[in-house]
């Protein structure tokens, strides 16, 4: 192995020890996967020596590349299953994709910008995520209920929004972040019957909103 994937190999335990592992993502199959899915071929051009880094990446749009602990976070707490179809929201670079199809069944990534969907299906393709299939799509155009096992939603709804949790099977969960700067509330949301729900706060982070998510009502004087 040559010094720089020496070094590439230290920093990637470095990040799984020092900062998932330590943000309590303690699920040893969600640890595996984030030490083999390559996050270095995901990150945006000109912004490789972050590609391990504690901190949102930018990737236009004013969209971001998750910091590796909330991946962590969001794959620990949809507790997949081999047998399981996944919906993806905002797809990004593809790298969260790329980590659901290691654990998954199937995954169906939606991103609403095109540049994004084309380079997510570029570097899922070159990663052999088969089993992924992206879509430009805005997710809140989404009616489809009773479809899917787990549900990643990577960006903040400011207003919850019913339709993601309507889409999930029986059983299903859905990680969904709900809430404005400089505070939001991650939520995972299980679908305990064909109308119940049960929702559980997990953390505090503040990430960037889904496009064309409603937000609160602003009252003028």
């Amino acid at each position: 192995m040559s010094l720089v994937n020496t070094n590439i190999e230290a920093a990637r335990q470095q990040m799984v020890e020092q900062q998932v592992r330590a943000w309590d993502v303690l699920d040893p199959k969600v640890l595996d996967v984030l030490r083999r899915v390559r996050r270095e071929a995901f990150v945006p051009a000109g912004f490789s020596a972050l590609a391990f880094a504690d901190a949102p990446i930018p990737l236009g749009h004013g969209e971001v590349m998750l910091p590796p602990k909330v991946d962590g976070k969001i794959l620990q707490a949809l507790d997949l299953k081999p047998t399981d179809a996944v919906l993806d929201v905002g797809s990004g670079t593809g790298f969260l994709a790329a980590c659901l199809s290691r654990m998954a069944a199937r995954v169906r990534s939606l991103e609403i910008h095109a540049d994004l969907a084309e380079l997510a299906a570029r570097n899922l393709l070159a990663a052999a995520a088969n089993n992924v299939v992206v879509e430009k799509a805005d997710a809140m155009q989404l009616a489809e209920t009773n479809q899917y096992d787990a549900i990643a939603v990577s960006s903040s709804l400011p207003v919850y929004d019913a339709r993601f949790e309507q889409a999930l099977k029986v059983g299903g969960r859905l990680f969904v972040v709900v809430g404005e700067a400089p505070v939001m509330e991650a939520w995972l949301v299980t679908r305990t019957g064909e109308a119940a729900w049960n929702r559980v706060a997990l953390f505090e982070t503040s990430i960037p909103a889904l496009v064309n998510a409603r937000h609160p009502s602003r009252f003028v004087f």
